[in-house]
């Protein structure tokens, strides 16, 4: 039987996350989708349906898309609709999981790799983040909550670009991309999105390829050594000897220190899979809590084929991917994004992780 995807939806207060979960739950789009609201806010998508004092509230709506709130843990909840599904009491395709707006998306995401009925159950298809273009630069100046949204999506939604100017809606997305540059950005009005923008996006998959914004990476020459893209700079700066960053300052954002950031790290040498492991296993001991998203794309020695992987917080895992084609550069390329994460210790170890 074929995992159930799962979406999960995040964004900070007051970002549309409703209006776009009300479009995905009324729209005649003929899938069967529960959603699960972990949200206590007035927002409820349809507070008469959900006042109820019942643990289990599961109502089903005229499109065929069922609707329930959390009253507990959402393992249990997922358990729940699992349980009812085989049983043929509910009908559903896929699932939706609308996080509360100060929510860390970081354990919901957690909840699918760490208890097995889950895992063997549901796969998450993606995190998708709003942001609400007109409040966005002050939230994320102000709240963590709000850039570890940012840090964790896989596609960011931007609202309200109507309620503010080009110029603005470019600052945001610049700082935006820099925080993430592996999560695609697309303004949306009152929620009206395509179902197919929201869903099936394989964005967490592990996949060998490695989605990071091709301009965020543009390669002015090659040197057969690891190199680092540095947050602060709009193109790469290669260390002969060593992966180093580039401090070079854009007028229009450099007043955004953000403490979520990303770097990407690439080398054309391959990696020694026993010091890998040992190494990441040790920065992810010490750093997990800090690193919301990670993934890569690594050439390793003694296999033919691309090896996957990608972590949240302390959880990594790691896939054989398809075979290098011929002719194909054997390059490893890593992305990196959290909360002040110690760029020169990781660079430096991935650089002893390398084959001679």
């Amino acid at each position: 039987m074929s995992l159930i995807p799962a979406t999960i939806l995040t964004g900070f207060l007051g970002s549309g996350k409703t209006t776009l979960l009300k479009r995905v739950l009324s729209e005649m789009h003929g899938q069967k989708i529960a959603v699960i609201e972990n949200e206590f806010g007035e927002e409820n998508i349809d507070t008469d349906i959900l006042r109820t004092e019942s643990k289990e509230q599961i109502v089903q709506m005229s499109n065929g898309c069922i609707c329930c709130t959390i009253r507990e843990d959402l393992r249990e909840t997922l358990q729940l609709l699992a349980a009812k599904r085989r049983k043929g009491l509910v009908e559903f395709d896929r699932i939706v999981i609308e996080t509360t707006g100060l929510a860390d998306p970081g354990p919901v995401a957690q909840t699918f790799f760490m208890d097995d009925e889950i895992a063997e159950t549901y796969l998450i298809d993606s995190i998708i983040t709003l942001v609400d273009a007109k409040h966005a630069q002050k939230q994320l100046d102000e709240r963590q909550e709000a850039r570890r949204q940012v840090g964790f999506a896989d596609q960011i939604f931007l609202s309200k670009t109507d309620l503010v100017s080009e110029d603005e809606k470019h600052d945001l997305i610049h700082r935006l991309k820099h925080m993430n540059p592996r999560a695609p950005i697309r303004a949306v009005h009152f929620g009206e999105v395509p179902i197919a923008e929201v869903l099936d996006l394989r964005g967490f998959n592990l996949n060998a390829k490695l989605d990071i914004d091709p301009d965020f990476l543009k390669e002015e020459d090659d040197h057969d050594h690891g190199h680092v893209h540095d947050e602060h700079c709009g193109h790469d700066h290669h260390g002969h000897d060593h992966a180093h960053g580039a401090h070079c300052n854009h007028p229009h954002h450099h007043h955004h220190d953000d403490d979520v950031k990303s770097f990407v790290y690439r080398a054309d040498r391959a990696f020694d899979p026993a010091k890998l492991e040992d190494f990441l296993g040790a920065i992810v001991n010490i750093y997990g809590p800090r690193m919301l998203r990670y993934k890569g794309v690594l050439n390793m020695k003694g296999t033919e084929r691309k090896v996957i992987f990608q972590g949240v917080h302390q959880l990594m895992g790691s896939d054989l991917g398809p075979q290098w084609a011929e002719g194909e550069k054997r390059q490893s390329k890593m992305v990196f994004i959290g909360i002040d994460l110690p760029q020169d210790i990781l660079l430096q170890g991935l650089e002893q992780c390398l084959v001679p």
